[in-house]
């Protein structure tokens, strides 16, 4: 199990590098003021997510793969195993993405991420620690219920990281190879309306890794992405670190 989160982290920072300068060598759109600063800013997410993960998140999963409702059957292993693991894992977090939208509570912290006024890799780094937090509990829950495999919830994470650079990347694809891509799993054209500062498309296309949920669920935004789409939350402006960290506590006016 060492060996394979050590895997993890070389495979996720080797995916983020690689996105990181093929956006910069062919961005798809123009990078916004001060773009050093924000970089920083985002990558300023990273130390406390890496050091929430290791805490908290890796030993809930741990527990809740321990203490599953019941034990899987030998004839229930293998690929097809993991491949409904990965299916569910993804169902779920389609919906706990869709919950830190639609429930106020949770958007407090979600908002953060959405403040990001124009989308590259280190935007999949840019989320609030207190959304990580909920969702390490609430996913602890579907782990023990349907039996998920600690392995199985390490290789889906890898999986999630690697798409979340991917789908938030500035890079820019041949429009037909894009096209075809988007039928199965999100894309940059699908995520970036996602995050378009209009509130109708950024509550949409809550897919993380399949295209279909939204398709299925009937939350698909019509909206086509086009290089002057304003990204950020409509009516919502971006801030410092600082701000950024303590935003989700501060008491709002009515």
């Amino acid at each position: 199990m060492e060996e394979l989160l050590a895997y993890k982290g070389w495979i996720v920072a080797g995916a983020f590098l690689l996105l990181f300068a093929a956006e910069h060598i062919r961005p798809a759109v123009k990078a916004g003021l001060h773009p050093l600063r924000r970089i920083i800013k985002n990558l300023s997410f990273w130390p406390i997510n890496i050091g929430l993960s290791l805490a908290v998140i890796l030993p809930v999963s741990y527990f809740a793969a321990q203490h599953a409702l019941w034990t899987r059957p030998d004839w229930l292993s293998g690929l097809p195993s993991l491949a409904f693991d990965i299916i569910l894992l993804d169902l779920f977090i389609f919906w706990w993405h869709r919950a830190l939208h639609e429930l106020p509570f949770f958007w407090r912290f979600h908002e953060v991420h959405h403040l990001d006024e124009h989308l590259d890799t280190t935007s999949a780094i840019r989320f609030h620690f207190g959304e990580i937090f909920l969702g390490a509990f609430i996913r602890a829950v579907v782990i023990i219920l349907f039996a998920v495999p600690f392995s199985s919830v390490v290789l889906f994470e890898t999986l999630v990281l690697i798409f979340t650079f991917f789908h938030h990347s500035n890079i820019a694809l041949p429009p037909r190879f894009e096209n075809a891509l988007s039928k199965i799993i999100i894309t940059p054209s699908i995520h970036w309306v996602h995050h378009h500062a209009i509130r109708k498309d950024t509550d949409s296309n809550y897919g993380t890794i399949f295209s279909f949920w939204d398709r299925m669920f009937r939350s698909k935004s019509l909206t086509r992405r086009f290089k002057a789409m304003k990204i950020g939350v409509e009516g919502g402006k971006d801030m410092d670190f600082p701000k950024l960290l303590i935003k989700p506590f501060i008491r709002r006016k009515s």
